[in-house]
């Protein structure tokens, strides 16, 4: 398989990640600051694009990197509708998509799109955009709940899951397409879903309050008690629990995991009781999407920066290898995942989507 030359871009709130990757190599990489105080002059996220633009390519131009031989540009997507997984192309109805949010969740990964869309355009090559947030394959039965009118929606760490679970298939000379995993990202944030033959049929919405608890997410409540919590506070601030103000920054002020995991491993039994429940919901969570896959499970799989603490591992191992082999990947494989998918489709061995507009997922027909 040919090893094209893809630029990676993947904007977050005050930073923006660029990589320039040839096959599996990393020939360049960098976290490209932006100042805070400037974001905050413009009108909206979409309205920093010109700004991000000139930071990134002056930074280019200083590290002496030319984009004249790449052979295609991929952004973060953001802003978009759900759809399925794979490698889209770039499209007017997504550029649109992306620049107005059309998902109602202002993002900075709605800019992923529109700088690569920019860049491509320039250097006269094709821009995609690999599983992006919205990725939504649930089966119908995942979708249910025990309300009429609420419906249980996917928002997970989509690109780096499957990523994760492409990656481990490989690694044993097997497809994606043809396996059964529980796959988890274990970071800032904790996904935890069942992937069935190439699709991610079921998962807990991390935006939504569901799953395990995390670094910055409180995970699930029970909704009694929630209620009661509820009548002195506004709204706004328990979707903040929901998202960025749970988990350990609740109990702690501080989203560091490391410094969480050395005060238990001191002897801070707080931090020791909050690290082990956490763990603890992983785990409940990964039983819940093993029985998801009647039990067929080909391996659980662990990826994100906490997967680096080998007691974490340890600990989920203990609980969950019954099931099935369980396969730890460190870190995060967002920019190689994006360059992936693009060269994927540039070797003919994936065929590039076209993102519709329509969401892949409106309603039951009986209701």
């Amino acid at each position: 398989m040919k090893a094209y030359k893809i630029f990676a871009i993947n904007p977050g709130s005050t930073s923006t990640k660029i990589a320039l990757i040839q096959g599996d190599e990393v020939l360049f990489s960098k976290n490209v600051s932006h100042d805070a105080k400037k974001l905050a002059e413009y009108d909206g996220i979409s309205a920093q694009k010109p700004y991000r633009v000139e930071t990134i390519m002056n930074l280019l131009d200083e590290a002496g990197i030319k984009l004249d031989d790449v052979d295609a540009f991929v952004g973060r997507g953001g802003g978009l509708l759900a759809m399925e997984g794979g490698t889209y192309k770039m499209s007017d109805i997504m550029l649109d998509h992306a620049t107005r949010g059309a998902n109602g969740i202002q993002h900075p990964a709605q800019l992923g799109p529109q700088i690569a869309n920019e860049l491509a355009l320039q250097y006269n090559v094709p821009a995609f955009v690999v599983n992006p947030p919205d990725v939504d394959e649930y089966q119908d039965l995942a979708r249910m709940t025990g309300m009429k009118g609420i419906y249980r929606t996917c928002h997970l760490h989509a690109l780096n899951l499957k990523e994760t679970a492409i990656r481990h298939a490989d690694s044993e000379g097997k497809k994606y397409e043809e396996q059964n995993y529980v796959v988890c990202h274990i970071g800032g944030g904790v996904s935890v879903s069942a992937h069935k033959q190439g699709k991610m049929i079921d998962g807990f919405d991390i935006v939504g309050g569901e799953g395990p608890m995390s670094p910055t997410r409180c995970g699930e409540l029970p909704v009694g008690n929630l209620l009661r919590y509820l009548k002195d506070k506004d709204i706004n601030e328990v979707k903040a629990i929901c998202t960025r103000s749970g988990g350990f920054v609740s109990h702690f002020n501080s989203s560091d995991a490391l410094e969480i995991s050395n005060r238990a491993a001191e002897g801070d039994k707080y931090a020791e009781m909050v690290r082990n429940t956490m763990i603890y919901q992983i785990t409940k969570c990964i039983g819940s999407m093993a029985s998801v896959l009647h039990g067929k499970v080909d391996g659980i799989l662990l990826g994100g920066g906490m997967v680096y603490n080998k007691g974490l591992v340890a600990q989920i191992k203990e609980a969950c290898e019954w099931i099935a082999p369980v396969s730890a990947y460190p870190g995060e494989f967002e920019m190689e995942a994006m360059a992936a998918g693009a060269n994927r489709v540039l070797n003919g061995v994936e065929e590039a989507k076209e993102y519709t507009g329509v969401p892949v997922w409106t309603g039951f027909d009986f209701e």
